[in-house]
């Protein structure tokens, strides 16, 4: 008995593992199952966009700012920067959390590279944003009331 137990055991194993096909016995409609190839990313060539050579400015220059002052959320910063050439110069500021102006003074050249002054500014006060919300009343008539209960035994 163990070794035709063995020889079963050994027959359910090879065709678990694929080496012994096995046919359908029945011939019940298969599944609604549809195996696909995993998509597969196809590059082309794309052309190559450059500028032309008569775009290219030797000395670009440019000036911009922006300045935000948020009364509702506190927020407060604000920068200018302009370019002449390699040369740029710059300032920027904010409100630090800790309620410190922090002004950035910086200039970029060829020369001497990136350098910024950074100074704080203590601020005379310090704008917190508090939300609060109104108590909720309850009226009179909502209030409970205590009820006696008798127990039945």
């Amino acid at each position: 008995i163990f070794l035709q137990f063995f020889a079963v055991l050994a027959l359910v194993a090879a065709v678990s593992a694929g080496v012994v096909p096995v046919q359908q016995v029945y011939h019940a409609q298969a599944p609604a199952v549809a195996y696909a190839r995993a998509p597969v990313a196809v590059a082309h060539a794309q052309p190559v966009l450059t500028k032309a050579a008569e775009e290219y400015d030797p000395h670009p220059q440019y000036k911009f700012a922006y300045d935000v002052q948020d009364s509702l959320s506190g927020d407060s910063k604000s920068q200018v920067e302009e370019r002449d050439g390699d040369v740029v110069r710059g300032e920027y500021s904010l409100i630090d959390a800790d309620g410190f102006k922090r002004i950035v003074q910086y200039t970029s050249d060829p020369v001497n590279g990136f350098n910024a002054v950074v100074n704080r500014v203590p601020l005379e006060h310090v704008k917190t944003v508090v939300k609060t919300v109104a108590p909720v009343a309850v009226p009179v008539s909502a209030a409970p009331i205590p009820v006696a209960y008798h127990q039945h035994h």
